[in-house]
Formats: C-alpha cells, sequence, structure tokens
C-alpha cells in the first residue's frame, strides 16, 4: 500500500469549498455572482471524478485517505454545482421578468404617444385660411399699439398712486 496522494486531492477539496463559499456570497449580489461559483464547482467535479477513476484503476497505489478526501470533494462541488445552479437560474428569471416588464412599458407609452415629458402629446391644427404677408404685419402693428397703450394706462395709473 502506497501512501501517495491523489492529483485531485488537495484541488477538489478546495474548489468545492470555494463555490459553496463564493454561491451564498453571491446570493447577496443577486446571484450575478454565482456564475464564477459554478464554474469552480463544475472543474472541480471534473477533476475529483478523473482521480477516483484514477483510484478504481489502481488502488494499491494511493492512500484510502486520498480516495476519501476525493469522495468528500466530489459531494462539495456536486452540492456547489446544485445550489450555483439554481441561483443562476433564479436571477436569469428575475432578470427576463424584469426586462420584459420594462419593455412592454415602453411599448405601451410608445403605442399611446405620451411620454413622461409630454413631448409626444403635441397636436398640429392647420388653418384654413391664409393670412397673407400685409395683413400679418397689420396684425403685428395693432398688437404693438395695443400693448404701448396698456403701458401708458398703468404708467399713468401708477403716478396717480404715487401722488
Amino acid at each position: 500500500m502506497n501512501n501517495s496522494k491523489l492529483a485531485a486531492d488537495p484541488l477538489a477539496l478546495v474548489l468545492g469549498i470555494l463555490s459553496l463559499v463564493l454561491g451564498l456570497a453571491g446570493c447577496c449580489c443577486y446571484g450575478i455572482t454565482a456564475i464564477i461559483p459554478l464554474v469552480l464547482a463544475i472543474v472541480g467535479l471534473i477533476s475529483a471524478n478523473r482521480s477516483l477513476k484514477e483510484y478504481r484503476q489502481n488502488p494499491e497505489a494511493f492512500s484510502q485517505q486520498s480516495a476519501s478526501n476525493v469522495n468528500t470533494a466530489k459531494i462539495l462541488n456536486i452540492i456547489g454545482i446544485v445550489i450555483n445552479g439554481f441561483v443562476v437560474l433564479i436571477s436569469i428569471g428575475i432578470i427576463a421578468f424584469y426586462g420584459t416588464m420594462l419593455s412592454s412599458e415602453i411599448f405601451d407609452e410608445i403605442r399611446n404617444n405620451t411620454g413622461s415629458d409630454g413631448y409626444y402629446d403635441y397636436e398640429f391644427e392647420i388653418d384654413s385660411t391664409e393670412t397673407s404677408k400685409e395683413e400679418y404685419y397689420l396684425e403685428e402693428e395693432q398688437d404693438s399699439v395695443n400693448i404701448d397703450a396698456l403701458i401708458e394706462d398703468k404708467s399713468v395709473e401708477i403716478e396717480q398712486e404715487i401722488n
């Protein structure tokens, strides 16, 4: 019986622990960071399976403790894959739900021609009577004369109030 370790003995165990710790910490970040521990758990599981296959081919070459550590690492990595996969699926569902709600709200605003600032609420009316340039200038002159008359009236009223 040889006391040599399997290739994935420390690696698979460390990756399994890291995937669980980072996965649980990733739940606080709305699951966005759960992809990294998911990948770590998959890599740890693959390396643990390779080492266990190697152990089954030649059990006398490796220690029983090393095989037990790799088996524990395999279980930790499977748990990490399940938890982190579940968190990733939930976060994708939440992102899809909010994306759908946001896009449907935008499309409803465009369809109803109402913007939040009222930009799309303008209606244009076409005047059926055309005004010639001369009439336009006459109207402008009358408006300015009326304004001048109002200013004079107000100034007279103010002077009377002061006196």
